[in-house]
């Protein structure tokens, strides 16, 4: 695709951006329980229903809320995001590599693929920084109660906004123009363009994916999930791996920079290939 190039950042957003589960830091602790007993009976309701884990967490939210008299909606949601907890370097990592990219020539844009809610990351200091947020989400009725999930993000379901991306057609409601052919050289961010940042094996089917077709995957950890992303790196599923430490200068911004580099240089040798062709044909 001619133009400028794009370089997309693809990010989870819990134990990769965020210390822990969002719903950890102010809704479960609105409800009078320690996120271990939350998420043990979303669990057990789930298993016992034989019903997607994203849906029971979230029946379990309404519930639980119903059941105390919590009130529950997207504006009590947005609130829980200001108290959620960033590893270090997060809040100005964004604007760093922007900076990095114009340098370049390159155009980054940032977007989360999230299980969490879109309504609680709405409420962070850092949700401006993205160009779209892909997470589950609530309807809500006239009077601004949640009735229905309007979307579920689960594991293997987050692949879908890769391909929204990468074709640019960003609204979750257009499935006609996600599925209608196009070529390659007309998608508007290349999988080649692609870096995913991710914590786990929750990571896994994007990661594969970047892979597959030519994008990046990073896996970040705290000392609790060390072992299980280095088993990522050993089985061949993702491309590096550092600590979730963002600050300026760590390893990660450094493999990060380089990548974004190693992209712009490949768009623009690509381009000069196309423009020669067209010259001789």
């Amino acid at each position: 695709m001619e133009g400028p190039t794009i370089v997309a950042l693809l990010y989870d957003f819990d134990k990769t951006l965020c210390t822990q589960d969002m719903q950890n830091y102010a809704f479960i602790p609105s409800l009078g329980m320690a996120p271990e007993d939350f998420w043990r009976e979303a669990n057990a309701f789930g298993w016992r229903e034989r019903m997607d884990g994203v849906l029971a967490y979230m029946y379990t939210m309404i519930r639980k809320c119903a059941d105390l008299g919590t009130p529950l909606t997207r504006e009590s949601l947005r609130r829980c995001g200001r108290s959620i907890a960033f590893f270090p370097g997060v809040l100005d990592w964004f604007s760093r590599l922007n900076r990095y990219g114009g340098l370049l020539g390159v155009q980054v844009e940032h977007y989360v693929i999230s299980s969490g809610l879109r309504e609680i990351i709405e409420g962070s200091v850092i949700a401006g920084a993205f160009k779209e947020i892909y997470a589950s989400e609530f309807y809500y009725d006239g009077g601004g109660q949640p009735v229905w999930p309007k979307l579920a993000v689960n594991f293997t379901a987050k692949t879908q906004f890769v391909y929204r991306i990468n074709k640019g057609v960003l609204d979750v409601s257009d499935d006609k123009t996600l599925n209608d052919s196009m070529p390659d050289d007309s998608k508007r961010v290349p999988f080649t363009n692609m870096i995913y940042i991710g914590d786990g094996l929750s990571d896994v089917p994007c990661m594969k994916m970047m892979r597959a077709y030519g994008g990046q995957a990073i896996a970040v950890y705290q000392a609790a999930n060390r072992s299980g992303v280095e088993r990522l790196l050993r089985q061949g599923r993702v491309d590096f791996i550092y600590p979730a430490d963002y600050r300026e200068g760590t390893a990660l911004e450094d493999t990060v920079k380089k990548i974004i580099r190693k992209m712009a240089v490949s768009h623009q040798l690509g381009e000069e290939n196309n423009r020669q062709l067209k010259r001789i044909l």
